[in-house]
């Protein structure tokens, strides 16, 4: 399975770089993931698709203002950081840019020695370990010293951080928004429980994958790097007697996929669960507990157009993808959304 098989051409111009004023009121495309039929609707059309019964799974990970600039102590070089995986309260595994500059034992300052940091090991792909000092909160201390990390397509400024939020995000832990849910207002989402719609909150803390292309040209060697889920058991229990009843599981986005897929038995069934997840879905999985997902746009060759091509079918995705491009959809993050039925 070769990784240009899930290329798309993409113009420049459609990558969106400001979320749109009404989180709802962005566009939706319908596929059919049997017979491939396309239709075009608005986000806020996504309740005529969902039924009494059925149960959404929402990602209640909150994003961190994760991107910090410091300069090393000794030299006064700039140095970029993005905290991407806590492993005790003062030690983070982080992305460091440049990261020949940031040996072992470097001194890394921000806010003026607000904060410091030193460098104690070097791990997988390059990422660093580093400790961190400081006097007071850490968590109060990085929202007024760091700023969302926004990937790298997106040129813009954000004005309201918030907008890089689920209105329902919840738990703090996430190197990037799951942006699916970027389309649901509150009100919306009471519009569907008012409907007889389950809610399933689960979390998964999206780490350094989301911004890791597949370097190799065989899909099945690419390593997905681990993020932290938590499924709790009114989660299970909610997914459970929706699976019981025949009624539909619908995840809003891929890291709810991944989370349900990787806490169910081989028989779609969860329990209470909580660790950590490598989980790389691509065609020829069979999925255990989805039989539906509201998704948006993904960047060409990615892990996650892997994804949803293993749900409706590689040939079906790409059409799709193509009718969106022609039709001038909005892409990725601040973009338009996809329901794949």
């Amino acid at each position: 399975m070769d990784v240009k098989d899930f290329r798309y051409d993409l113009p420049q111009e459609l990558i969106a770089q400001d979320p749109l004023e009404d989180r709802s009121s962005s566009r939706l495309l319908v596929l059919d993931k049997d017979t491939g039929e396309i239709t075009h609707k608005h986000f806020y059309d996504i309740i005529d698709y969902l039924d009494e019964g059925d149960c959404l799974v929402l990602n209640e990970t909150k994003v961190i203002p994760a991107r910090l600039m410091g300069v090393k102590k000794d030299t006064g070089a700039v140095v970029e950081i993005l905290l991407l995986k806590r492993k005790s309260k003062t030690v983070w595994e982080c992305l460091v840019k440049p990261g020949k500059k940031c040996r072992v034992g470097a001194v890394i300052e921000f806010g003026e020695g607000l904060l410091t940091g030193t460098v104690s090991d070097i791990v997988e792909e390059g990422n660093r370990i580093i400790e961190f000092e400081f006097d007071g909160i850490f968590e109060e201390i990085l929202d007024k010293l760091g700023t969302m990390p926004l990937p790298p397509y997106i040129t813009h400024t954000l004005k309201d951080r918030n907008r890089y939020q689920t209105v329902y995000a919840k738990n703090d832990g996430s190197a990037a928004a799951p942006t699916a849910g970027l389309h649901f207002t509150k009100e919306l989402l009471k519009d569907i429980e008012d409907k007889g719609v389950k809610l399933a909150k689960v979390t998964l803390h999206v780490g350094l994958g989301t911004f890791r292309p597949v370097k190799v040209s065989d899909v099945r060697q690419h390593h997905m790097h681990s993020e932290f889920f938590q499924v709790s058991k009114e989660a299970a229990d909610i997914i459970n007697s929706t699976r019981a009843n025949g009624k539909r599981v619908i995840c809003v986005g891929t890291t709810s996929t991944r989370t349900v897929e990787s806490a169910s038995d081989d028989k779609g069934y969860l329990k209470e669960t909580s660790g950590w997840t490598d989980i790389f879905i691509y065609p020829g999985y069979k999925f255990k507990v989805l039989d539906a997902l509201i998704t948006n746009f993904h960047l060409p060759e990615s892990t996650l157009v892997m994804l949803v091509s293993a749900l409706a079918g590689r040939e079906k995705v790409l059409h799709a993808y193509e009718e969106a491009v022609k039709e001038k959809y909005r892409f990725f993050s601040f973009g338009d959304a996809m329901f794949i039925k």
